[in-house]
């Protein structure tokens, strides 16, 4: 049987949607991984979508919680609001009260990637403080660490992505995510889907 892994992201902008197909391709990339990308419902009216300059929807289709329970692994993608998940991706968590209660997502991989405004805008405190979201779910989260290797520790461009997962700047929104923020989104994707394949008694 296939390993079903989930990138389940919510993105305003764009940029975590980028990292989230790339993300995807790095999981397709795994013999024997079935992958599946889903979007989160937003909660801010059209209206106030048009005022931020906010661009359509991508086509990933809405997710919902109890859906999340089929899969094998999941990866969830968000910006960040002052150093935490944006509040459409936590009013999803917060609908999972019947997954937890039965503890259907206990003993499953979880990864993390993001988006943030500045360099100092949350790149580790996203994901950290996402964690506990996961833990009471008693999922098992799986860092990227440093596998990515030395473009991790290059100093000559700016890049965002930290040891918790993949990343990138959004900046003042014009900024895309670059070729080596894609890059670590690919690998992320490819190095989980190893690791959930491996969880559930295949070889990666």
């Amino acid at each position: 049987m296939a390993v079903k892994v989930y990138v389940v992201f919510y993105s305003t902008y764009g940029h975590v949607a980028k990292l989230a197909e790339e993300i995807k391709k790095g999981a397709a990339s795994v013999e024997g991984v079935e992958v599946k990308i889903f979007q989160v419902p937003e909660t801010l009216p059209e209206e106030v979508l048009g005022k931020m300059g906010a661009p359509p929807k991508t086509e990933a289709p809405v997710i919902t919680p109890q859906e999340l329970a089929e899969a094998d692994g999941i990866l969830f993608g968000f910006p960040t609001r002052f150093g935490m998940m944006a509040a459409q991706m936590k009013a999803f968590f917060d609908a999972t009260g019947g997954l937890w209660r039965e503890q259907s997502l206990a003993g499953k991989p979880a990864g993390i990637f993001f988006s943030t405004g500045t360099q100092g805008g949350g790149q580790e405190t996203t994901p950290l403080t996402a964690v506990t979201q996961l833990t009471h779910h008693g999922m098992v989260f799986v860092p990227v660490g440093y596998t990515f290797g030395a473009k991790m520790f290059d100093m000559e461009s700016v890049h965002g992505g930290s040891p918790y997962g993949a990343g990138t700047f959004a900046g003042d929104g014009s900024r895309c995510p670059t070729e080596v923020e894609l890059e670590h989104a690919f690998h992320q994707g490819k190095y989980f889907a190893g690791i959930a394949k491996r969880l559930k008694g295949g070889s990666a």
